[in-house]
């Protein structure tokens, strides 16, 4: 028996101590990010589970959900392709087996995939229905405000059927209501490949995109190349990124090798 390396690693900070880091996932080769037509859907939060997938080198899809309560449900693919050049995106409606069934493709045998996304997008529905089960509870999301209750409070491993040598394996995890960056910066430069471009045009290489002369993201924004609503997020996150990888690295400074003091 031995231990195999980590193919990939999903962490975050853990929410209220940034001392700590919580592991979400481990060796996932795709990474399903489960959002809904409705008020759930949130670019800058789409963003970050972008980054974090990118980070790890692993594939991600993001799942739009509830496609048939939504008037119009092509408008949330076209923001969500717009995001990032090439990101597969897949509109579904979970209740429906012939709809779920265009996910298949990612759960081939030896695949492991993992589904991120807020409470009361449909995780735990998609789940019941890739796997064919009820095993699963789901509840209802508040009326006032779309936002769903905790369903599934611990990560939990589903088995899909497959062919001859069986299907993949789905990893469901819970809701994350605050999702924190730290190490994340190649995976910011992938995913706002377009910013990060033209940041390297800029007359200083330590611009601050403020008033700096010479500075090729403003003259971008002003010209109508770059989003400036994108440029703040991709601003925000990199220093987001930058503060808690300090913090990081002085915990490891600390402990020696990374881990937490006992």
């Amino acid at each position: 028996m031995r231990i195999l390396d980590r193919a990939s690693l999903f962490k975050r900070p853990a929410p209220g101590d940034e001392r700590r880091v919580q592991l979400i996932a481990a060796n996932i080769d795709t990474l399903f990010v489960v959002t809904s037509c409705d008020q759930d859907f949130n670019v800058a939060r789409l963003e970050r589970y972008l980054v974090l997938a990118r980070e790890a080198g692993v594939r991600p899809v993001v799942v739009l959900t509830k496609a048939d309560l939504s008037p119009a449900p092509e408008r949330f693919v076209n923001t969500a392709r717009s995001l990032q050049s090439g990101l597969q995106v897949e509109l579904i409606d979970g209740r429906d087996p012939r709809s779920a069934a265009r996910l298949t493709s990612y759960c081939g045998a030896g695949e492991t995939v993992a589904l991120v996304g807020s409470s009361g997008v449909g995780k735990s529905t998609l789940v019941n229905t890739l796997t064919g089960s009820t095993s699963i509870t789901t509840q209802a999301v508040r009326e006032d405000d779309g936002k769903g209750r905790h369903t599934t409070t611990v990560r939990e491993m589903h088995r899909l059927a497959g062919g001859a040598d069986g299907g993949g394996w789905l990893v469901d995890t819970p809701g994350m209501r605050e999702l924190q960056m730290s190490e994340v910066a190649s995976g910011v430069i992938d995913v706002f490949d377009d910013v990060t471009a033209v940041a390297l045009e800029c007359r200083f290489a330590n611009c601050t995109h403020a008033d700096e002369p010479g500075c090729a993201i403003r003259t971008a924004m002003a010209e109508g190349v770059l989003d400036p609503a994108r440029v703040e997020r991709w601003r925000k996150l990199a220093q987001e990124d930058a503060v808690n990888s300090f913090t990081a690295a002085a915990r490891r400074s600390r402990t020696g090798r990374g881990g937490s003091r006992r």
